[in-house]
């Protein structure tokens, strides 16, 4: 686990505390269990991006506190140069990294996720999460699932969905890098 992670799983844990959360609330609100939950704040286990999201917009805080510790100051435009956005866990291999952490009160939180290949035969991991998402492929191919729908995207498709629906990618054929946004 990279240090950033560590300091992430304490921020939210310090963050809970102060506005009056249980530990118990904040697993039932993000729907796992108190063991994963305990899991995440210890550090113990790697806070996916799609939890950090929903703990934000539980502790009514940007993202952006999460992600630095620094709460985001920018409220009419930020930029985020090449690859210096913060890194976000949240599966092994997938390299998140965070487009407006800087940008208060933002309504989408955007990535740039690199994915690395997957053997032909793994299935496709599923999560869930508030909102909706849209994800624009820049590199490679990934299968895309959201429900029972599956489709191959490439470089310059780009596919949107509810995200409270089950739904997953995995690359194929290579690494695959896109353009995930996802609004809260």
């Amino acid at each position: 686990m990279r240090e950033n992670a560590k300091d992430i799983a304490q921020r939210v844990r310090g963050l809970r505390e102060d506005k009056g959360v249980s530990a118990t609330e904040m697993a039932e609100y993000v729907k796992v269990s108190t063991e994963q939950y305990a899991a995440y704040e210890s550090g113990a286990e790697d806070i996916p991006a799609s939890i950090l999201t929903e703990v934000a917009v539980r502790l009514g805080v940007d993202l952006g506190l999460l992600l630095t510790g620094i709460a985001p100051t920018m409220s009419r435009f930020a930029v985020t140069r090449n690859g210096r956005g913060p890194a976000v866990d949240r599966r092994k291999g997938y390299k998140y990294e965070n487009l407006a952490a800087s940008f208060k009160d933002a309504k989408i939180e955007p990535f740039v996720v690199v994915l690395p290949e997957s053997a032909p035969d793994a299935p496709i991991p599923q999560n869930t999460h508030p909102g909706q998402e849209f994800d624009y492929m820049l590199e490679g191919s990934m299968r895309v699932k959201v429900g029972d729908n599956e489709e191959t995207i490439s470089a310059g498709d780009s596919v949107i969905y509810d995200a409270t629906k089950p739904h997953g990618m995995k690359a194929v054929g290579g690494q695959a890098k896109f353009i995930a946004i996802i609004t809260v």
